[in-house]
This record gives C-alpha cells, sequence and structure tokens, in this order.
C-alpha cells in the first residue's frame, strides 16, 4: 500500500472516531439535560460522571444534581476541583460555603465567604455576581461587604449607588437606601424616575407618613447641599405630592419654575393636580403666580381665566351658597374680561359668568345679554358658538321661555348632527320635553342618547329614561309625573318653595305613589342647596332604608357621601359610603366618579 494511501486512511479513521466520540458526548449531555429537567436526578447523574471529566460547563448542572442526591461528599470534592481550577475563585468559594451550609458546617462556610470576598477581581460583573450569590443565600452584610470593597478597589463609587440603595432595602436599612438613591441621583439624575418607583414600592410614601416624612428630610438635605442640582428639587415636589401636601410642593415648584425658565408651565400643571385632588387654594394660589408674571407671559391669560374656574368651583360648591363671595367673584369676571376683552379666546369663561349670573345669583336678563354678546361674536368658530348657544339655552329655559330654548338646542343638533355638542342639544331638547310633560317625545330622544359616547350624555339619558319609565309608562295617570316634572322644573329655576310646594300636593294627592323616592331625592337636594345638611341626611337615609330596592338608592348613597366628604368635612365616613356604593351598586352610573372619589381619600394621586 502506498505510503500516500495509508496516511489518508489513518486521518480518516481518525476523524471518524473523533466523530463518534463527539457524537457519543452530545448525546450523553443530551439525555443528562433530560434526565435533570425531568428530575430524575440519578439517572443524570450516570451521564454527568463521565461528561464532567470531559467537560467543565456542566459544573452547575453536576453539582445541583449531586446536592438533591444528598451526595456532599462527592459535591465537596467536585467544588474543590473546580476551585484549584478557576481563575475567579470568589464563586467557587461561594459554592463551597454554600455546601457547607446545607450540611450544617457554619463556621467552615463562614470561611469560605470570607476567602471569597478576599478574591473578588475587580470589576462590575464579578462584583455584581459575588453579590448577587450572597444575596440569594441570605447574606446580606456580605453583599454590602462586597460593594464596599469594590468601590475601595476602584477607587470610584460609581456604578453601585443603585445596587446599594436596593441591598440596603433588602436589610430594612430604609435610610440608607434613601441616601445611596441620593447619590445614584447625584451622579445619574435620569434615574429620577426608577427612585420614585423605589420609594413607592418600598416605603409607600403615599400611605406611611413616617417614611415619607424621612424621605422628605434626606431629600431636603440632599437639595440644600447640592443647591446647583435641580432632580432634588423636583423629587422634593413629587414626595410632597405623594403625601397630597400641594402647598408644601409650590414653593419649590415655584424655584423650579424659575431655575429652569419655564414661564409657569410647571406650576400650571401643580395646579392643575392640586384641583383634581380638591385642593382649590393651593391651585388657586398657583394660577395666581402665574398670573402675576404680568400679560408678557405667555400663560398669563390662561391663567386668569382658570383662577377664575378654580374660584367659581370654590364659591358654587358650597352650601348655602355665600351671596356676597358669588357677588365678589361675578366682578372678577367682569374685571377679568375688562383685562383680557370679549374674545374668541375668552368665549368659555363668558359662558361661565352668565351660568353664575342666571343659576346662581338669579340674574338671568344680564346672562342672557352676556350670552348674545357671545353667540354674535365675530371671529367665534362653530363649535365655541354652540357652546355659547347651549348655555343660552339653558338661561332660556330657567326664564320659563322653554320654546326659544328649544329652538336653539334644534340648531345645535342638526349643526353638530354626529357630534358631542349635538348629543348635549338632543338631551336637553328632551329634558324641556319632560319639563313640559311630553314624556312619550322625551323618552324617544332618550333611548337614542342612551349609546351615546359620552359617558356624562348616556348616563343622563339613562337616568331620566327610567324615571319616565318608571313613573309614566307603566301607570294610567299622567297627572302625578306632570306634577313632579314640574316640581323638577321649579327647582330647576330656583324657585325652590314652590317646587316643595308642588311636591306636597303631588305626596299628599297620590300617597304611595311610586314616584315617592324621587321626591324624597327632590328634597334632599334642595336641603342641601339650602345648607340643610341634617335635613338631607334625612331624606338621603330614608331612600336607602325604605327604597332599597328602587331605581335612586344608589343616587341617595353617592349623595351621602358627597355630603359627607364636601360639606360636613367628614372624608373617612365618605370614603366609607363611596365604598359600600361600588360593593353594593357596581353597575351604577357613580360607580366611575365614586372610584375616583375613593381613591382620592384613600390617598392616590389624580393625575
Amino acid at each position: 500500500m502506498p505510503f500516500r494511501t495509508y496516511l489518508m486512511g489513518a486521518i480518516l479513521g481518525c476523524l471518524l472516531g473523533f466523530g463518534a466520540r463527539t457524537a457519543s458526548a452530545q448525546s450523553d449531555l443530551e439525555l443528562a439535560t433530560y434526565y435533570y429537567n425531568s428530575g430524575s436526578f440519578e439517572q443524570a447523574k450516570l451521564y454527568l460522571d463521565n461528561l464532567w471529566k470531559k467537560d467543565p460547563s456542566v459544573y452547575d448542572m453536576y453539582l445541583n444534581t449531586l446536592l438533591e442526591l444528598e451526595a456532599y461528599d462527592e459535591a465537596e470534592q467536585i467544588v474543590k476541583s473546580r476551585l484549584k481550577k478557576s481563575r475567579d475563585k470568589s464563586m467557587a468559594q461561594v459554592d463551597l460555603g454554600s455546601l457547607y451550609l446545607k450540611i450544617g458546617r457554619n463556621e467552615a462556610a463562614q470561611e469560605a465567604f470570607e476567602k471569597a470576598l478576599d478574591a473578588l477581581p475587580v470589576g462590575r460583573g464579578p462584583t455584581k455576581r459575588l453579590a448577587d450569590a450572597f444575596i440569594k443565600l441570605d447574606q446580606l452584610d456580605l453583599a454590602l461587604s462586597t460593594y464596599e470593597k469594590a468601590m475601595r478597589q476602584a477607587k470610584d463609587s460609581y456604578g453601585y449607588h443603585y445596587e446599594l440603595a436596593n441591598l440596603k432595602g433588602l436589610r430594612g436599612d430604609y435610610e440608607g437606601m434613601v441616601a445611596s438613591f441620593m447619590e445614584l441621583l447625584h451622579e445619574r439624575p435620569n434615574y429620577l424616575r426608577t427612585v420614585q418607583n423605589s420609594f413607592n414600592r418600598n416605603l409607600r410614601v403615599a400611605d406611611d407618613v413616617r417614611q415619607a416624612d424621612m424621605v422628605r428630610r434626606q431629600v431636603l438635605k440632599a437639595s440644600q447641599d447640592r443647591p446647583e442640582e435641580t432632580v432634588y428639587l423636583e423629587l422634593l415636589v413629587w414626595v410632597f405630592n405623594q403625601q397630597r401636601d400641594f402647598y408644601s410642593a409650590m414653593s419649590h415648584v415655584k424655584a423650579l419654575d424659575r431655575r429652569k425658565g419655564e414661564d409657569g408651565k410647571r406650576i400650571m400643571d401643580l395646579a392643575e393636580v392640586a384641583a383634581k385632588n380638591g385642593d382649590l387654594e393651593t391651585a388657586y394660589e398657583c394660577y395666581s403666580m402665574v398670573a402675576a408674571k404680568g400679560p408678557a407671559s405667555a400663560r398669563y391669560d390662561a391663567a386668569r381665566q382658570a383662577m377664575l374656574k378654580v374660584r367659581t368651583q370654590q364659591v358654587t360648591g358650597s352650601f348655602p351658597l355665600d351671596t356676597t363671595a358669588a357677588k365678589l367673584l361675578a366682578n372678577q369676571y367682569r374685571t377679568t374680561l375688562q383685562d383680557l376683552g370679549e374674545t374668541p379666546g375668552t368665549s368659555g369663561i363668558m359662558s361661565d359668568w352668565a351660568e353664575l349670573m342666571a343659576f346662581h345669583l338669579n340674574e338671568p336678563e344680564e346672562a342672557e345679554a352676556i350670552l348674545d354678546r357671545t353667540v354674535n361674536m365675530p371671529g367665534l368658530d362653530r363649535e365655541a358658538r354652540n357652546k355659547a348657544k347651549l348655555m343660552l339655552g339653558d338661561v332660556l329655559v330657567f326664564q320659563d321661555d322653554v320654546w326659544t330654548a328649544s329652538l336653539l338646542f334644534s340648531q345645535v343638533d342638526l349643526d353638530h348632527k354626529e357630534g358631542l355638542l349635538g348629543q348635549q342639544a338632543k338631551y336637553r331638547n328632551a329634558r324641556v320635553s319632560y319639563f313640559t310633560g311630553d314624556f312619550n317625545w322625551a323618552q324617544a330622544q332618550l333611548d337614542i342618547l342612551k349609546a351615546s359616547t359620552s359617558k356624562l350624555i348616556s348616563n343622563d339619558a339613562i337616568d331620566l329614561s327610567l324615571l319616565i319609565t318608571d313613573n309614566f309608562n307603566m301607570d294610567t295617570l299622567t297627572a302625578p309625573m306632570e306634577m313632579f316634572a314640574r316640581a323638577d322644573l321649579l327647582r330647576y329655576r330656583n324657585q325652590l318653595d314652590q317646587a316643595l310646594a308642588t311636591l306636597d300636593t303631588l305626596v299628599t294627592s297620590y300617597p304611595m305613589h311610586p314616584l315617592e323616592d324621587e321626591a324624597l331625592l327632590i328634597r334632599a337636594e334642595i336641603a342641601m342647596q339650602r345648607g340643610q345638611f341634617n335635613t338631607a341626611i334625612g331624606h338621603y337615609e330614608e331612600i336607602m332604608e325604605l327604597h332599597f330596592m328602587d331605581i335612586l338608592a344608589d343616587d341617595a348613597l353617592f349623595g351621602l357621601a358627597d355630603l359627607h366628604e364636601n360639606q360636613l368635612g367628614a372624608p373617612d365616613v365618605a370614603q366609607g359610603l363611596y365604598e359600600r356604593l361600588l360593593n353594593e351598586f357596581p353597575g351604577s352610573l357613580y360607580a366611575v366618579e365614586a372610584r375616583k372619589r375613593f381613591r382620592r381619600l384613600r390617598g392616590d394621586i389624580l393625575e
């Protein structure tokens, strides 16, 4: 045989042998992995005994298999073997220490862990691996020592404050955790959101006053130590907001606004959040602060108008109405419009002014004049004009000119056939028909509006539709429903004594009529309007006790909760009532609003 042919044959044989061995090893690894993943550790060990000698990559699988089988001597041998061969002695020492812990050799374990720490290589990767291994073994002090040593080795703490903060939190050292986060923000201010999430998750700063105060103190100190770094001011504002202390947040927001040159944007944002969370005083002060920047500010007009809206909420949301405060507010509207001008940009507050004059100060003629100027204003866009028409129609209903009002509502309906304003106009027209006793036509319009994309319109339509269905369609007598609608219209016009007298006649003339709970609800609302809170509570409770199965039980429960929250200053009672509504009437039209108020009273921030 020629030498060349012999050589080629030998090479081929070697290759075939090597391929066979490789295939065999691959097959053994696959089988070992299969049995290991299946929990069949005895079978897995049969393959791993041989594989371990040839393939160090199966170390973790082999060690875990031996530990599962409680073959601790063999486990110790392979760990020590790994320790001799490994360049990174620290992780092998951790494995050894973990093994010793498992078999109760605690002193030997601690010795191994100390050696692991001594052998820690320089670098972020090895540091993180060793610290994580200690954390997994609940050796939190050693994990802390790992990071502290790494920081000394690198002569630079950069890159470890986030890990240190989380580790200190695990150890229950919350002050240390916050301190580490302050250092993190010094180096990486873009971690602000991460820090906020950690404070909410680990310290519950929205609920735990003690922890929130601790955080506030540390953040304030960091801000004083590093006054040039605005991230601490931002975090401080966030902490105050979590505590719903918007007033305290305000001064820091003002400082941020000045330093960042934001021209009032951040102050306006705080005002909006404060208003949504019921702190109207702070909201008003924030808007005033922006308005004080003067007409040169881009947000001057918006701030002046927002001030009016907040003050209107304050004045009209208090019962009984403080007439002096309402007149002062009307003058504030007048002065603001003199300063800003009656323009398309101020048409919204002109409508608000008119509503105040008609429905709260009983001066509908002046309200009508304001709205006539708005509707006929040059340059006003179609949507704003039609909004003013809707308010003008409301004022005309107040003045008992229902036919002219209905004409205005029909115009808006035709002009916005598929839009939200059209649906609002259609609802107002249906309500006019209800007020005037044309219940069948009103019902037909309400049936269309029940499917409105606007939840508010849909809910109002369902409410009025149910009133008509329950008390008119099933009753051969139309007089009681007509009498009730007349009382409702009188209440709408603020003719409260006449409304109550009409309800008295209804109840006397038709005792035990199904409208009895509706009459009680109107009585409660009139009592609220007059500031007769005990009377209102009595009416609400009578509905809930005697008419619990009727359609107004949830209305009464919501009204009672609102009374305790906004008039009696009893938020805990209100929160319980809102929760009761959510539990007992989950399908109520008030459920969405009740849930929002419940969350706010619980301390959630509504942004």
